[in-house]
């Protein structure tokens, strides 16, 4: 049995996907849901990363599980190791981001580091997964986009290495279920180098319908990241976001093509798939 928290969320619906055919597949969810995606031995569990009973139900028959984790504060990482060392889980695949190698200390990249270390120290074999921005951010231009047909962002022009989530997903279910992962640190980058307005380009291309591109600045940034983020995680935020203005990112990756078997996804292959979500496609 292989379980996969974060089973609704942008990796681990995907990972929970591509597991679902042939492996039996256990979701986490901390309320009674339908499964995220069908198969004959695909089942729910409910448990609350506060809750170390409804943990260990979770996790119990579990051989290998796929961690996702977000909350900024809550030792959610330290209390699910816990309770896998206790249920005798030989393997944790953990989804953590490639800024933990970059030279930043902010108070989020610093909480990644320490989820890191707590899942190196368990005394459970683990591979971590880092990659670097989601191709998939970018569904939040849906709204502006049916809006006014206009998309912002801070420094725009500055190059990032987005990555396909089902690219994530396939290197996740590989190390799920292969050995030779043990130990490692896999750094999951996309085949380009693109800014936010080159992203914006190539989506209107794909949509069939030219998108303006504006500047955000700092301020405006604050205030739309304050919309969904406590202020210690906002200011992070644009930490990296300034960092990576700085040149300070090493956008490159190193797992993708060697551990897939594939070319790693382009943002164009991603938006023509994901064309869609969002409102005026062709």
């Amino acid at each position: 049995m292989i379980l996969v928290t974060g089973a609704t969320g942008t990796v681990g619906r995907e990972v929970a996907r591509q597991l679902a055919a042939d492996h039996a597949v256990r979701l986490m969810s901390r309320a009674p849901a339908r499964p995220a995606v069908p198969g004959p031995r695909v089942e729910n569990a409910v448990a609350d990363f506060a809750r170390p009973d409804e943990l260990a139900g979770a996790l119990s028959g579990v051989r290998a599980a796929f961690l996702v984790t977000g909350h900024p504060v809550e030792p959610h990482d330290e209390r699910f190791l816990e309770a896998a060392v206790a249920q005798g889980v030989s393997h944790v695949v953990k989804l953590s981001a490639a800024v933990v190698a970059d030279e930043t200390d902010d108070f989020l990249t610093s909480r990644q580091r320490a989820m890191e270390e707590a899942v190196r120290s368990c005394g459970i074999a683990w591979t971590l997964l880092r990659p670097r921005a989601f191709m998939s951010n970018t569904l939040s231009w849906a709204d502006p986009i049916e809006r006014d047909g206009t998309v912002g962002a801070l420094y725009g022009s500055t190059p990032n290495a987005p990555v396909d989530p089902r690219d994530v997903a396939r290197v996740a279910v590989r190390a799920l279920t292969e050995s030779g992962h043990a130990g490692r640190t896999y750094t999951l980058a996309g085949p380009e180098e693109l800014s936010a307005h080159a992203q914006a380009r190539i989506l209107g291309d794909v949509l069939g319908r030219p998108l303006r591109f504006r500047e955000w600045t700092v301020r405006e940034a604050r205030a739309y990241l304050a919309r969904g983020h406590p202020p210690p995680v906002v200011e992070a935020l644009l930490e990296r976001a300034a960092l990576q203005a700085g040149g300070g990112k090493d956008l490159r990756g190193d797992a993708l093509a060697p551990l897939t078997g594939r070319a790693a996804g382009t943002f164009r292959g991603w938006a023509n798939d994901h064309a869609h979500c969002f409102p005026g496609s062709r």
